[in-house]
Parts: C-alpha cells; sequence; structure tokens
C-alpha cells in the first residue's frame, strides 16, 4: 500500500470522526444547542435618541421662527469693534494665563517647601482666592482707589490708585492671581506625581532643589499638567468676559455697546457666542497635539 493511498485513509477516517454525533449531555442538562440566542433589546437607547433629535429640532424650530434678524448677526460677525474685542480677550487670556502660572508655580513650590511659614502663607494664598468669587475680585481690583487712595515706593514713586488702576490692569491682576491659585493645586499634583526617586537622585548628584525642579522635577511634571492647563486656558478665554463688569473692552462689553445703541440684543449675544465657539474650536485640537507631544517624549524616556 503506497503513501499515498495511506493518506487517503487518513483522511476519510478523519471526516468520519468529525461526522460524528457530538457526545451526549450528562443526565439533567438540557441540550440548548438548537435554541435561538436572545438578543438584548435596545429600545431605551432608541427613545432616548428619538428624544434627544426632537429637542434639538424644537430649539433649532425655536431659533428659525424666534425674532431673530440674522442679518444683523452676519453684518457685526465681522465688524471692526468685535474684532477689536476678541483680540482683546486674547490678549487678556494670554498674558493672565501666564501670570497665573507663574504665581500657580511659586505658589506650588511654597506648599511643598518643609518651611512652615511658607506653607501657611501659600495655602492662604489658595485658600482666599479660590474661595471668593472671581467677579468680587475683579470689583475689588478696580475699586482699590477706596483703599488705598495713592500707591507707590515710598521716597522713589508714588500716584494715585484711580490712575494706576486702568480696567486692563484690574481684569490683569484679578484673572491672573485668581487663575494663580487654581494653577498652583495643578503644579502641585504635577510634582507629586514625580517618583520620590528623582528627588533622591538629584541630591545625590548635589544638586540643589531649585536647581532639581528646573531641571528634572518640572520637565517630568508637564505630563500631567499639560491637559488640565490646557482645560484652565480654555476657561481663562470665556472667563475674561467677566471683565466687562469693570468696562474692559472686551468681546462682549463690545457687543454689549453695540445692542445697547440698536436694541438687538440677542443677534449680538449670538454674535459674542460665535466667536467663544470660534476661539475654542480652534484651542482644542491645539491642546491634543501639545498634549501628543508631551506624552510622546515622555514615552520615549520610559524606554
Amino acid at each position: 500500500m503506497g503513501p499515498g493511498r495511506e493518506c487517503r485513509d487518513r483522511t476519510h477516517a478523519e471526516r468520519g470522526a468529525a461526522m460524528k454525533p457530538a457526545p451526549a449531555l450528562a443526565e439533567g442538562f438540557p441540550d440548548l444547542s438548537g435554541m435561538r440566542i436572545a438578543r438584548e433589546p435596545h429600545w431605551f437607547r432608541w427613545l432616548s435618541a428619538a428624544l434627544i433629535v426632537l429637542v434639538l429640532a424644537a430649539i433649532a424650530r425655536a431659533f428659525a421662527n424666534g425674532q431673530i434678524e440674522w442679518s444683523y448677526v452676519s453684518r457685526f460677525i465681522t465688524a471692526k469693534v468685535i474684532l477689536e474685542g476678541i483680540v482683546n480677550t486674547m490678549v487678556m487670556a494670554v498674558l493672565a494665563m501666564a501670570l497665573g502660572i507663574f504665581l500657580g508655580i511659586v505658589v506650588a513650590i511654597m506648599r511643598l517647601s518643609p518651611n512652615p511659614v511658607l506653607k501657611t502663607v501659600a495655602a492662604g494664598y489658595t485658600w482666599l482666592f479660590r474661595g471668593t468669587p472671581l467677579i468680587l475680585q475683579l470689583l475689588l481690583w478696580f475699586n482699590l482707589a477706596l483703599v488705598f487712595p495713592t500707591i507707590g515706593i515710598p521716597g522713589l514713586w508714588s500716584a494715585r490708585a484711580v490712575d494706576v488702576m486702568t480696567p486692563f490692569l484690574a481684569a490683569l491682576l484679578g484673572l491672573g492671581i485668581n487663575q494663580g491659585a487654581y494653577t498652583s493645586e495643578v503644579m502641585r499634583a504635577g510634582m507629586l506625581s514625580v517618583d520620590i526617586g528623582q528627588y533622591e537622585a538629584a541630591q545625590a548628584i548635589g544638586m540643589g532643589r531649585l536647581r532639581a525642579l528646573r531641571r528634572i522635577i518640572l520637565p517630568q511634571a508637564m505630563r500631567v499638567v499639560i491637559p488640565p492647563l490646557g482645560n484652565e486656558f480654555i476657561g481663562m478665554v470665556k472667563a475674561t468676559s467677566l471683565a466687562s463688569v469693570i468696562q474692559y473692552p472686551e468681546v462682549l462689553h463690545n457687543a454689549e455697546n453695540i445692542y445697547y445703541a440698536n436694541s438687538r440684543v440677542i443677534e449680538l449675544l449670538i454674535v459674542a457666542g460665535l466667536w467663544y465657539l470660534l476661539v475654542v474650536s480652534i484651542l482644542t485640537p491645539l491642546q491634543m497635539l501639545l498634549e501628543r507631544r508631551f506624552a510622546r517624549g515622555t514615552l520615549r524616556f520610559a524606554r
């Protein structure tokens, strides 16, 4: 018998074994092989989706049929005063966020310091500026002349507080110092996320505390810090709208000045809202790109 015939016989035997009926189930267990698989109904999912669509359609219909002159929206969306307002908004957001990050790093280092005085001062700063409303802080800075009529350096320079505390400076101090209280907690969490061995290694090679923070700890903490800081900056862009109460000419304040003159309130509010949405839509992917860059650097460091 040749090898070819032996292979064919083996193949027929394997097919025969495969066609044999499956062994019977143990006694007392029903045979479920012939039953249909019951699929879970998703009626709640479809119902919720239908309700959401109906609500969105109702909102769209209300805006379409409401007393809104959309021609005013298209007319003022690129008005010079509105464009100047969005520029002022972004300038204030960037400067206030820079001040907040600087103060946040300093306060976070103070909170982690073994010096009890520095820790107490930092904790008091965070408690004070996180515990009071931002709009209240803006009003206090703008009306600082009621407490300090003159400010300056004794013997060198002095000026009336009402002349120094302009809407721009009051908004910058109010937004930046308030942001520093929140950013300090973000920075502190980032520094605490770095392994304690990094601190010990820096001390072992003779690095000072501040140099170790600048060269080793803070670069590694950025991986944890960047996502919340990105969210904080987006929040800062919108928080600048509160500066309108102290007459800072950001986009919402300028929109208010226009609708005070032409009484097109909802149209100008839509214009301001569209600009805020556009800015946030641009900043969000930039934040994601920045997060990926720092995450890629972290993975490369880990390898």
